[in-house]
């Protein structure tokens, strides 16, 4: 596969976007999240989505011209309007705002509406880190899940990501979709023409299948059973009922390039750890733990593997598929 620097996939992804009819700042900012992502070795939300958005521009489900604004604020709780563009700019916005906010107030709640697809959840938290705070992410997205004990995609796989700064090392992150796993990797899987493990997905007459086209055509199955199910249905009010955004099941599918304005919703939060116990006391707590964790040698913290690729994709550049790259070169060069 070829491999290209981070540099050069950010300029070629925001190229594709932008000739496909995304703003220069809507552009940039997308590309940045889905090469981080692709870096991080999650290629379901990578370099993949670059068609995909592309395909979501040209036929309107994406307003590529759109500008984020805070709608609605008080101290510690705001509204972003991401005004169905592509959710990046918004989610920068809406993350820097509960920064702020936390800075002030001690905690800080910020939604964001009339969104879009936001990539890997935990990459938005990467601000909230620095600052030296703990961060909550969440979204929903396009039904794919039943209730427990439905038989139609209600719920999106509605992912969840948290952030916990450490003083002296790389934060923690977790970083999960509720489905038993994202969505995208049946994407990823169609497009290499894989198999998909059986308890992934369920074909839309409800049966369990191995087929990633067949899988999201039907459904996902949730992770942990009626607990998964659950939780998302806690993510959906979340990010529709406080914010006014489109629930899962009156979203299309992001996979098609035709459909509606999907307009879902994210949202985050933010707490100073100082507004608390301090500073001082969360560190030694935090550190603790880790130690305590790592007593057992097979024992992995959450995030160090994302960390390790990152910095080598740094170093080395990231490989490509080169079918992706040859369809992100041709989005590029389109007149």
């Amino acid at each position: 596969m070829p491999t290209l620097s981070i540099p050069a996939l950010a300029t070629l992804a925001t190229d594709a976007l932008m000739r496909a009819g995304a703003s220069r700042a809507m552009a940039a900012s997308t590309a940045r999240a889905l090469v981080a992502a692709e870096a991080q070795g999650l290629g379901s939300h990578g370099l993949a989505r670059v068609p995909q958005y592309c395909s979501h521009l040209k036929s309107g489900r994406v307003d590529g011209q759109a500008v984020p604004r805070v709608q609605r604020t008080r101290p510690a709780a705001l509204l972003v309007d991401a005004a169905d563009g592509l959710a990046f700019p918004a989610c920068d916005l809406a993350v820097q705002e509960a920064i702020g906010a936390a800075r002030e107030c001690g905690a800080a709640f910020v939604g964001v509406t009339n969104s879009h697809h936001a990539g890997a959840a935990a990459r938005h938290l990467e601000p909230v880190a620095a600052a030296g705070m703990v961060g909550l992410a969440f979204s929903n997205s396009p039904g794919a899940m039943p209730a427990w004990g439905g038989k139609r995609p209600l719920f999106g796989t509605n992912p969840v990501a948290a952030v916990f700064p450490r003083r002296d090392a790389e934060p923690l992150v977790i970083d999960l979709s509720l489905s038993e796993v994202a969505r995208g990797k049946l994407m990823v899987a169609a497009r290499e023409g894989r198999s998909i493990p059986e308890g992934w997905a369920l074909d839309k007459d409800g049966n369990p299948t191995t087929d990633p086209k067949a899988g999201m055509e039907g459904m996902m199955l949730p992770a942990g059973g009626v607990k998964g199910a659950m939780l998302a249905l806690v993510v959906e009010l979340l990010c529709c009922a406080l914010t006014g955004a489109a629930f899962g099941f009156e979203a299309d599918s992001f996979f098609p390039a035709e459909g509606n304005r999907p307009r879902i919703g994210q949202a985050f939060m933010v707490v100073d750890p100082g507004a608390l116990a301090g500073g001082d006391v969360f560190h030694e707590r935090i550190e603790t733990l880790v130690a305590a964790m790592l007593v057992d040698e097979d024992v992995r913290l959450p995030g160090a593997r994302r960390d390790a690729l990152a910095r080598r994709a740094e170093a080395e550049g990231i490989a490509v598929d080169a079918a992706l790259l040859g369809q992100m070169e041709a989005l590029a060069a389109a007149s």
